[in-house]
Order: C-alpha cells, then structure tokens, then sequence
C-alpha cells in the first residue's frame, strides 16, 4: 500500500465521518418540531415547549457551522502538509525523539485550541447565555481554559512520554507496558477522582445537617448502603444545569449532588436521584465499565503496535521520518471505524445500565419521585423529548425520558 492511498483513505474516513454525524443531525433534527407525547405532557407547558425547539434549533445551526468549519481547517491541514511542518518545527527544538513528539503533539492541541476557543466562548456566553443557563464568567472560562492546559501538560504528556519511552525500549511490545500504565491510571483516577481532579475547578461541600440528609441516610441504611461521603458541588457557578454522580468505590465512594440539583428537586426526588445512583454502585457498574474500557485500551494499543512502525503512515501524512506520534495520528484517524462500533457497544452497554439503576431506585424506593425528578430535570435544561430513534441509538448514553417514563411504569 503506497503513502499517496494512505493519505486519500485518510481524507475519505475524514469526509465520511462528517458525512454521517451531519446525516444523523439532519434526521434528529427533522423530529425537533414534533408534538410532546402524552405521557410527557406536564414536562413543557406552549411557552417552554417553543422556548426548548429554539434552544435545540440554535444548537444545531451551530453545531453544523462548528463541524463544517473544523473540517475545512482539517482538509486544508492535510493537503498544506500541515504534518510535516509541525514535525519540522519539533524536531528543529529537539532532536530527542520523546520531547519532538511532546513538541509535535503541543503544537497540534495548540492550534486546535485556539481554532475553537471561539466557538466555545460563543456557545458559553451567547447560546447558553440566551436561554438562561450560563452562570460563568469570562475570567472563570479562560481560567479553567488554563486548568485544562496544565493538566493536559503535566497528565497527558506524562503518559505520552511514558508511552514514547516504552516504544524505544520495547519496539511494537510497547503496547503491553503501556496498557499497563493506563489501567493504573484508570484504576487511580476513578478512586481518587472526587479528591484530585474536582477539587481544581469546583468547591465540594459535605451536604450539611438537615431533612434531607437524614432521608438520604435513612435510605442508604434501609438498603445496608455504607455512605459516609455526601458532598454538594457548587455547578451554579457555570451553568443552572444540574447533576448527580457516584465515584470511587471502596472507602472512596461518595455521592455528589449539584446545588442546582438540590434547587430544583424536592428531597423524594433527590432521594429517588441518589437510589438510581446507589442503584449503578449495587449492580458493580462502575468496576464493569473500567473492566470494559481497559479492555478496549488493550485491544486498541494491541493494533497500534502491529501498524505504528509501519513507514507508510508517516509518509502518508507528510512526516518525512518515521516516528511514534506520526503513526499515532494516522493510526488514530483509520481506526475511526472501529472505534464508531465501540462507542456504539459502550452506548447499549450503558443504556442498559441506566435501565437497571432505575429499577433498583424503584425496587428499593418509589417510581413516581424518580420519574417527577426526571421530568424536571428535563424541562430545566430544555430536553429534546422527541430525538430520532437512530440518533438516540447511536449517539445517546441515557434511554431518551420517554424510554425512562415507560420503563418506570412498567
């Protein structure tokens, strides 16, 4: 297989992943206008229901500018050698392979960001600010804009270095090192998580005294739930959104509730939030999807080394001298179909979830909470409550509220 093959079955997946995710928005969005179903019908009285197709509309107007614009810039990338140029400039700071490629992936992620920093700023400050959910600040959004740039620089280019490291030492058994460097960062991010990366954009708080923490205790011990750690995380800060999740597991595991949450739902339904998530714990959906996920780590560093030394990638893109981070692009781009069966899996697998964590809220408390709670969260955030059952099939992590709704009821 020559370079020049390589390079257009590069920019055909690229065009044809658009092609699909612009494809998938067209049906979903055809259904944005559809009547609410009867079973939905105290969620969006006329005035919000309009005031939610507008939202859905807008997003998807800019959604479509978004990806059209970045795949452009991608296209116009490939074909300027954009590749080579950023090995160039790698190489002409350092000569050592591991630092080139720091350096080259630096300079990609670099551009990248200040390509879509706009776009973000206008979706925060203009979208969301129009329909009244941004609570956040220019200085807060640049702030955590800057959070993120040091974690990926430290995090990430820690284990980039790590990786690079165990492919000059190793050769194409670099992969077996580095699932094994990936599945103890997995393993340490998900039990420390709440303590080491919250904690650097939010303000956790223990849910203080009250009614609602002793009905939350009083559930957890009808049900030999242990639950020492409930915190409350300021998310009114960004966005009048709200949330809950469960994390870490052993003496780690806690629950957090957004203060918005706990604005917006009566304490039966914040009750019935926290059974659904009490619910993912009991049924070990947390150690399943870790097990899940290194072993699709596994799977895909496996094919990195058999392809990441072969020359052809390089050359393919535009990098005269073969290396790590060259193949790992070309690597990361032909893999996309793979990966759109994966993330499709992982979606079923975790539809299925959501199904039993809110049987196990239902067998352990009550429905109706639960399905109230869902209902307003849904209209506090102006849910699509009609998407296209394609989209939702393949791109939706959660069953849709209707889905919910039913099963609940079941």
């Amino acid at each position: 297989m020559t370079p020049q093959l390589v390079f257009y079955i590069i920019i055909a997946f690229i065009i044809l992943s658009f092609a699909i995710d612009q494809i998938l928005d067209w049906l979903n969005a055809k259904h944005f206008d559809d009547p609410i179903p009867k079973e939905l019908s105290d969620v969006y009285d006329a005035d919000t229901y309009r005031k939610s197709q507008d939202y859905k509309k807008a997003n998807a107007r800019f959604s479509a500018l978004t990806s059209s614009f970045m795949l452009v810039v991608t296209l116009l990338f490939f074909f300027a050698d954009g590749f080579g140029f950023a090995d160039q400039l790698a190489r002409s700071l350092s000569n050592n392979e591991i630092v080139a490629g720091l350096l080259f992936f630096g300079i990609i992620i670099l551009g990248t960001d200040i390509l879509t920093t706009p776009f973000s700023y206008y979706k925060t400050f203009v979208i969301e600010e129009r329909f009244g959910f941004n609570k956040s600040t220019p200085a807060l959004f640049f702030m955590d804009k800057l959070k993120g740039w040091l974690m990926t620089i430290i995090v990430g280019g820690g284990l980039l270095a790590l990786v690079i490291w165990f492919y000059q030492i190793s050769g194409d058994l670099f992969w077996l090192y580095a699932w094994v460097l990936f599945a103890v960062f997995a393993v340490v991010t998900n039990m420390f998580y709440a303590r080491l990366i919250v904690p650097l954009f939010n303000k956790q708080t223990p849910l203080s005294e009250g009614d609602l923490r002793t009905k939350i205790e009083s559930y957890a011990n009808s049900v030999g739930f242990k639950l020492k750690n409930i915190f409350v995380i300021d998310g009114s800060k960004r966005s009048t959104k709200a949330n809950a999740y469960f994390s870490g597991f052993g003496s780690e595991k806690r629950i957090t509730l957004y203060d918005t949450l706990i604005n917006d739902l009566e304490d039966e339904e914040i009750v019935a939030v926290l059974a659904h998530e009490v619910g993912h714990y009991r049924k070990n959906h947390i150690i399943i999807n870790l097990f899940v996920s290194l072993l699709l780590t596994g799977f895909t560093l496996w094919l990195l080394g058999l392809f990441i030394s072969q020359e052809v990638f390089a050359l393919a893109i535009g990098v005269d001298q073969p290396s790590f981070h060259a193949g790992l692009i070309a690597f990361g781009i032909l893999y996309a179909p793979i990966s759109g069966i994966t993330d499709f899996l992982m979606s079923v697998l975790s539809r299925k979830f959501e199904y039993q964590a809110d049987n196990y809220a239902k067998e352990t408390y009550a429905a109706q909470p639960l399905i109230t709670s869902l209902k307003k969260l849904s209209r506090n955030s102006l849910s699509n409550l009609t998407p296209h059952p394609l989209y939702v099939k393949l791109h939706y992590s959660h069953p849709t509220l209707l889905q919910r709704y039913k099963n609940l009821k079941a």
